[in-house]
């Protein structure tokens, strides 16, 4: 029997006994397509190794230079006073607004009080979650003003936008958090927004979420609703928000960073302390150069988080792309950017601290071949590279100016098979196969065996959005593409979406308190 043969043979057989389980199995791929929660999925564990880049004597010479940053050039704490009299109380040289920190000052702060892992806690405790040690949180997209669907187009986000996307990232057991300003809502006025996405998050999900950060009295606002969701006396005592603080790279630290960290850190609430830089225009065009610079930026940010409160929990994050040497735009998906999020990592692992990377990104401005292929890679590499929290998981769009529902389906989609990737190979009994391989024997096939029949319904990973049927099924299923799928995915999943019970008296007490706070002062579009 010649090879061809025996594989017409195979597959007719596979068609014949595969119709009826297709048929059993539609219903349920249909209800995980629409959004249907089948578990509680708080984190992934690692089980496979990290990818590493750098030797030890590499990661030395990059921490070295980190520190010649630090101590020869320093770091810019500008319009924050206080910054600077605790650095000048912990021994730092205080030049205006420049730092220069003696060498090793701001790594020994670090590790000397900063927590390793932490648990951030959500309303619902099944949904807590732990950041760090070999844990991936997969978080969706932050920050986009617009939104992007097949139907409408591209325009500016809305608070319903915002909603939509708090309530999808809900019904997604891929994603493990709700995320923070998942879209910008611009029909509320900029002073005011945080106050709806903070609610949103809290009213629509049951998973733990990020905090304002775009100005002190936003942090503090939060801070505030947080206090009524959980009660006064448990926020001194327990992590419940993750928010983002930006570095203004190179090398510099505003106001509004620093004023909303030091609240959060007062408040024992986590940071995520990012260096924002794109190679060649914010940190220089090598990657040991642009690793240097992440290193001072972040050490210095966490060192400072340790002066304000110590063991307050905090994140090494980095967010690293290159741009165009011809155009000067950012691009997303290359390999340098990869080798910097390897490299950072690494470096996170030394500190001995959760480790933060993005994520889908692309700078396609569709969800199209070059978002596919730009996502993946990034997603790819963050896996591999040990992120703890992966910030852009799903439905970055345009470099980030944009949130894409059908982008978001289609990445949550291989948010879950990243968690397949990091589970690692089973090597129990049953996943040795011994018993499959004896019944089979040479020159059969595996397709009726009694351990595939225990095992196919969870063999492999199944896509919600991929179409793996032959080309006539495809055609007479109207020919959509990955995109068009998506589309049908999302509608079906808002429409079939039911929130989490928020106990009455909580939810009135945040709606009194936003309702009284919003009229203490007028709107604003800064």
């Amino acid at each position: 029997m010649t090879d061809n043969t025996r594989r017409r043979r195979v597959s007719g057989r596979a068609r014949a006994g595969g119709r009826a389980a297709q048929r059993g199995r539609a219903a349920k791929r249909l209800a995980r397509q629409g959004g249907i929660r089948d578990e509680f999925r708080t984190w992934i564990d690692r089980r496979i190794p990290h990818f590493d880049v750098l030797d030890a004597e590499a990661l030395e010479l990059i921490e070295y230079n980190a520190d010649t940053v630090l101590e020869e050039i320093g770091i810019e704490f500008r319009e924050f006073p206080r910054a600077l009299k605790l650095w000048k109380e912990a021994g730092a040289d205080v030049d205006g607004e420049r730092v220069r920190f003696p060498r090793g000052l701001c790594r020994s702060l670090v590790q000397a009080t900063a927590p390793s892992e932490y648990t951030q806690h959500a309303r619902n405790p099944k949904r807590s979650t732990i950041i760090g040690g070999a844990r991936t949180v997969l978080v969706p997209a932050y920050g986009p003003p617009f939104v992007h669907d097949l139907d409408r187009g591209r325009r500016y986000a809305t608070i319903e936008d915002f909603r939509n996307f708090v309530k999808l990232t809900y019904l997604s057991p891929g994603l493990h958090h709700s995320g923070g300003t998942v879209c910008e809502p611009v029909d509320v006025p900029v002073n005011k927004r945080h106050f709806d996405m903070v609610y949103s998050h809290i009213k629509y999900t049951d998973k733990p979420f990020m905090g304002s950060v775009t100005h002190p009295e936003r942090a503090e606002d939060t801070v505030a609703m947080a206090q009524l969701l959980f009660g006064e006396d448990f926020l001194p005592h327990k992590t419940v928000l993750t928010s983002l603080i930006n570095v203004n790279s190179p090398l510099t630290y505003d106001a509004t960073m620093l004023g909303a960290a030091t609240v959060y850190a007062e408040n024992n609430q986590a940071t995520v302390i990012s260096p924002f830089l794109l190679a060649g225009a914010m940190s220089p065009v090598t990657m040991a150069g642009t690793l240097t610079q992440i290193l001072a930026e972040a050490l210095a940010g966490m060192a400072y988080i340790q002066l304000v409160r110590p063991g307050a929990p905090v994140v090494f994050g980095s967010f690293a792309a290159a741009v165009s040497m011809q155009s000067g735009a950012p691009t997303f998906g290359t390999p340098e950017p990869s080798l910097v999020l390897y490299g950072v990592g690494q470096l996170a692992r030394r500190l001995g601290v959760p480790f933060r990377s993005g994520g889908g990104l692309c700078a396609s401005k569709v969800p199209d071949a070059q978002a596919a292929y730009e996502s993946a890679n990034t997603l790819q590499t963050a896996a591999l590279a040990g992120v703890n929290f992966m910030l852009h998981t799903a439905g970055w769009l345009e470099g980030g100016l944009a949130m894409g529902y059908e982008k978001f389906i289609l990445d949550v989609d291989q948010a879950n098979m990243i968690s397949v990737l990091l589970k690692g190979i089973d090597l129990s009994e049953n996943a040795q196969a011994l018993d499959a391989l004896r019944e089979v024997g040479p020159g059969s096939h595996f397709l009726g065996a009694a351990h595939t029949r225990a095992n196919f319904e969870t063999a492999f990973y199944r896509s919600t959005v991929a179409d793996n049927n032959s080309f006539e099924q495809w055609q007479q299923e109207g020919s959509t593409d990955a995109a068009q799928r998506a589309n049908g995915i999302w509608k079906k999943m808002l429409a079939d979406y039911q929130p989490p019970k928020l106990d009455p008296a909580i939810d009135e007490s945040l709606v009194d308190f936003i309702r009284r706070r919003k009229s203490e002062f007028e709107d604003r579009d800064y």
